[in-house]
């Protein structure tokens, strides 16, 4: 709605994955390399984790487009499913063609899976698995998860697993059950939220892939935004495009910080907390109520 006005090609703050607006921090970069570095080292598990909207499912995205040639990747975006469908889904991804009589039978899944992975080794060809959203795995999925780690050869594993998932897929795998698990993880990287500095440039580097030519926000307004989103990317995105959206209507084309915060109560449901705002507010409220009682007495009291 507002891209035209404020000169862009595109809307700069949408929250799907695009790769094309991902911005490299020094986190994001060491958190990029950690998840390459898994594509191509083969044995053992790799872990990432961050909080919701830090952009672990862009930087999935963009590490899968820099998969080199000799790694297939089967990707599980929703691990919430039985082990049956879990390892189906895995042949699925990776072109592998079932019997029927595989269907139901974990046996033959996984007969199926290593007998790909043989082959694939024997070509010399790298296979991972990629698991988004870890941190909803079942106990009875992770237990397989770790069961897939023993196809190997006399020489080196045939599976590279990464695990993504939010902070909450430390404390699962840190039980004392699951330690078998734990042990085999080879990498660990928590992706942390943006520094202020990181928010502002973040901003500015989305304004410029959608097209931007000059400065949309203050600076008081990027300080604010980062503030108030506590430089979680994708609240970053949800206040800027409110607050783009208000200053479009307002025909504004710089976004002052009364902007971001009025975007922030927007966004939040929260109540005005200016008492003169507030109490005009009730006054309004109260007048509207007293008029329409008076116009029901009117109608009422007509003979």
């Amino acid at each position: 709605m507002y891209a035209r006005f404020f000169g862009l090609d595109e809307l700069p703050f949408a929250i799907t994955p695009d790769p094309r607006y991902l911005f490299m921090s020094a986190r994001h970069a060491e958190a990029l390399a950690h998840l390459v570095y898994g594509l191509r080292e083969a044995g053992g598990f790799i872990q990432l984790t961050g909080e919701v909207g830090t952009g672990k499912t862009t930087l999935v995205r963009s590490m899968l487009a820099r998969t080199p040639r000799d790694v297939e990747v089967a990707l599980i975006l929703n691990p919430c499913v039985t082990v049956t469908e879990f390892l189906q889904t895995i042949c699925e991804e990776l072109g592998i063609a079932l019997p029927d009589a595989a269907n139901g039978s974990v046996k033959r899944l996984v007969d199926a899976l290593n007998s790909h992975l043989l082959h694939a080794n024997a070509r010399g060809k790298r296979v991972a698995l990629l698991i988004d959203e870890a941190h909803l795995l079942s106990r009875e999925l992770l237990e397989q998860v770790r069961l897939l780690t023993n196809l190997e050869t006399a020489t080196r594993k045939l599976l590279q697993i990464i695990l993504v998932g939010q902070p909450e897929l430390r404390d699962v795998l840190a039980q004392h059950e699951l330690r078998p698990l734990a042990q085999r993880i080879t990498g660990r990287y928590h992706l942390g939220s943006l520094t202020r500095d990181e928010t502002a440039a973040y901003v500015r580097h989305r304004l410029r892939v959608a097209g931007a030519m000059r400065e949309v926000f203050t600076g008081a307004a990027l300080r604010e935004l980062h503030r108030l989103s506590g430089g979680v990317p994708r609240l970053v995105n949800v206040l800027g495009d409110r607050a783009m959206l208000g200053a479009f209507a307002a025909d504004r084309h710089q976004v002052p910080v009364s902007l971001v915060r009025q975007a922030a109560r927007e966004v939040s449901g929260e109540e005005m907390r200016d008492p003169r705002a507030r109490g005009a507010a009730i006054a309004v409220t109260v007048a509207l109520c007293l008029a329409g009682a008076f116009a029901a007495w009117r109608l009422l009291a007509v003979p």
